[in-house]
């Protein structure tokens, strides 16, 4: 018994000497990017489509029934041609029943002038008076103006006829197409939709917050979803007076005068404007600001060990996806993008660059 009394405080003391090391947690993968120089500007960037400069919208100037649509989405039209039709019977036996207005209104001042005339000759032997020639005056000035008015009317008539056919108003490319034949359709309503495809130009909204930014004739750089390699050089033709009532946005159009195919109606743009903002200004993605425990803004900076460290910044402004910072930090820094609110102060970190595709480059 003694002997394994003996045994057993042996072992206990060898577990005493040896102790277990904790394992070294490996260091967490974290996004950084390099801190640059805020001087060059700040880029708003806002989605837009690519619309004509000059659209028409065509319509029948009266309603009736759609019996022919001769033009289809994408058509190219000069101005003058056909493109649809109504059917037109009623107009014309309305045209018809003007002209026999205008017969009649011709015979009963044939008839009024001829009993003026008599009437003259009877006053002037003395047969009549005075008060039944003016009589006869009056009818027949009275049958001058229904003549005058079925003649306008019949004139009307005519205009209806011509009506009943839709034609375009100007060379360029059918956009829009909302009716289809056997459509009972009323005057006005939207039929054909022409666009001017030689100069184009990028619709976009601005938010109220910044649509006091914006004048026309500000520079812009335009690029279309499609086809993300090219950028186009733009201008800020006009921004609307008052916001939309349903998005509270403002409809600026921006021109593109070097706009070729690539950028096709209707198609899905991108539009960057550059705002000045101070030479001592640097800018950061948003989820790179997080607060400290006194509630001040901070950044976590990586080290050149990989090792992050707190710091306290001084934020100019909150933008739409990124914070303008006055001071707090160097040109050239990195600092943690994502993920930096569950960081501690000296942790390991393995830096990973932000590769985030840029939608439009200032400097190009």
């Amino acid at each position: 018994m003694k002997t394994v009394m003996l045994a057993l405080g042996s072992s206990l003391v060898l577990l005493a000497c040896h102790k277990t090391e904790a394992p070294v947690a490996a260091p967490r993968p974290a996004v950084v990017m390099t801190v640059k120089d805020g001087a060059d500007g700040n880029l708003l960037a806002y989605s837009g489509e690519v619309r004509s400069r000059y659209e028409a919208d065509l319509g029948f100037r009266i309603g009736g029934k759609l019996i022919e649509r001769q033009v289809n989405l994408g058509d190219t039209v000069r101005k003058g041609q056909v493109l649809a039709r109504l059917d037109a019977q009623d107009v014309r036996l309305s045209a018809s029943s003007a002209v026999a207005q205008v017969a009649a209104a011709q015979a009963d001042l044939a008839l009024a002038k001829a009993e003026y005339e008599r009437a003259q000759n009877l006053f002037a032997q003395k047969f009549l008076s005075g008060s039944a020639v003016d009589s006869r005056r009056t009818q027949f000035e009275a049958a001058q103006a229904k003549l005058r008015q079925a003649q306008a009317q019949n004139s009307v008539s005519d205009n209806q006829v011509g009506y009943a056919t839709l034609l375009a108003g100007r060379d360029g490319v059918v956009t829009s197409l909302p009716v289809e034949v056997g459509q009972v359709v009323t005057a006005g309503q939207l039929i054909v939709r022409i666009a001017d495809p030689a100069q184009r130009e990028v619709l976009t909204w601005i938010p109220e917050s910044r649509a006091r930014q914006f004048k026309p004739g500000q520079q812009a750089l335009v690029q279309v979803w499609g086809d993300m390699s090219k950028t186009y050089p733009g201008v800020l033709r006009e921004i609307a007076a008052s916001a939309d009532t349903s998005t509270r946005t403002y409809a600026a159009r921006v021109s593109v005068p070097a706009a070729d195919e690539t950028l096709s109606l209707g198609a899905t743009a991108a539009v960057g404007f550059v705002q000045p903002s101070a030479a001592s200004a640097v800018r950061v993605p948003q989820a790179a600001v997080v607060r400290g425990g006194d509630d001040k803004a901070q950044v976590w900076i990586v080290g050149g060990d990989n090792v992050v460290q707190a710091r306290q910044v001084e934020v100019e402004s909150y933008r739409d996806e990124v914070v303008v910072l006055r001071s707090g930090l160097n040109i050239g820094e990195r600092i943690v993008t994502v993920g930096a609110h569950t960081l501690s102060a000296g942790q390991k970190v393995n830096p990973v660059e932000q590769t985030a595709p840029v939608v439009l480059d200032a400097k190009r």
